[in-house]
């Protein structure tokens, strides 16, 4: 009775290829040899062998389908010459154990180049409004001398001799399987199946050389340090004149003399005598919108901020803008003289907060008092 080889990789009739080479890769990871040695499991293994030799070729299904023997010309899959003939599709072995097929044929000479990288600096304004830069940068470029071929002019790539332009080499050996063909790539021409026997005097045979580029660059709105922003394309070119990375462009945000960034919001600080902030004034402030007067209140209080809604830096994402939160410092008078002290004594005995030296209790301090320990460093 003729072997039914669906059965024996376990699909159906009309199963595609690849549900018949999944199931293949399902069996011989189970049944290898190398993993089950049970001589009953080689012998199933060589069932499996056989099987994916005839169903996963065209040619010799078609035969089996039709009820003919597709290896009656190989001499039989199945017997001991079976594993030559099922490993003759190394790669399918690979498969099974790795997860994937070893790559087969030559290596391109044309590959993605890398990304780049470079720092920009911006100052606050430029980072809060957004703007645009011209940057240079130093990167790989096509060599004009060969267009990216690596080879002199006149002159042209070689189909290597010793691989016949397969990029690879096989070699045959024996061990307890049969006869098993391995590759590797070509040594003459590293895998690429072809040689440049006179290189680009340019390049040497790269297909690229070192440029310096100007570019513009849009810096957006509201960007902030470590921001980076893709240029695509513009990166490395690869080799062999293969298709450039990507440049990125990563910005560093000069300090500002004024304003303290945290977010989108800014902070800065205001100071202002004792008597601006017991009586209220208005002070004058160069925001990144041009000069505002800040209205201080009278009995402002040292450490009060004051809040200036939308003058910080504007939203990267969506609109609006941060905030500008004032900080109001109040100093003290270091140094009085007699008659403003005396101003100071008639004030504080105008508001009962002055008392004789010795008099308070603990907890208690009038205005005078506080001062004095202020001009003391106290």
């Amino acid at each position: 009775m003729a072997t039914d080889y669906y059965a024996v990789l376990g699909v159906r009739r009309d199963a595609s290829q690849d549900e018949i080479k999944k199931a293949f890769r399902r069996l011989a990871r189970e049944l290898h040899p190398d993993v089950n040695p049970d001589p009953k499991t080689q012998e199933r293994f060589k069932e499996i062998n056989a099987a994916y030799e005839v169903l996963s070729d065209p040619q010799k299904k078609q035969v089996y389908d039709l009820g003919g023997d597709p290896l009656s010309s190989s001499g039989g899959g199945g017997g001991a010459g079976g594993f030559g003939a099922g490993f003759g599709n190394f790669s399918d072995i690979m498969d099974a154990f790795f997860g994937q097929a070893s790559q087969r044929g030559p290596r391109s000479r044309t590959r993605r180049g890398q990304d780049a990288m470079i720092r920009l600096e911006v100052d606050l304004n430029e980072a809060a409004f957004g703007t645009t830069k011209e940057i240079q940068v130093d990167t790989a470029v096509v060599c004009t001398t060969c267009s990216g071929e690596g080879a002199a002019p006149g002159t042209s790539a070689q189909t290597c001799d010793m691989c016949r332009g397969r990029g690879e080499v096989s070699q045959v050996t024996r061990s307890f399987l049969g006869q098993v063909m391995t590759s590797r790539p070509c040594p003459q021409c590293q895998g690429f199946g072809t040689v440049v026997p006179t290189p680009c005097p340019e390049c040497a045979g790269d297909g690229r050389v070192r440029s310096r580029r100007t570019l513009t660059v849009k810096i957006p709105a509201g960007v902030d340090n470590g921001t980076r922003i893709q240029l695509a394309g513009e990166g490395e070119v690869g080799p062999g004149g293969g298709p450039a990375g990507d440049l990125y462009v990563e910005i560093h945000e000069k300090p500002h003399a004024v304003f303290q960034r945290r977010g989108d919001d800014l902070h800065c600080t205001v100071t202002i005598p004792m008597t601006a902030a017991a009586l209220g004034t208005k002070v004058p402030l160069e925001t990144l919108d041009g000069i505002e007067e800040i209205d201080i209140r009278p009995g402002t209080q040292s450490g009060q901020s004051i809040p200036l809604h939308q003058r910080g830096v504007t939203h990267l994402r969506g609109g609006g803008r941060g905030d500008l939160i004032v900080h109001v410092e109040v100093t003290t008078p270091s140094k009085l003289d007699p008659q403003q002290e005396d101003l100071l004594r008639q004030l504080a005995k105008l508001r009962g907060e002055e008392r004789p030296m010795g008099e308070f209790k603990p907890g208690q301090q009038g205005l005078f008092s506080r001062l004095k320990d202020a001009f003391n460093g106290r």
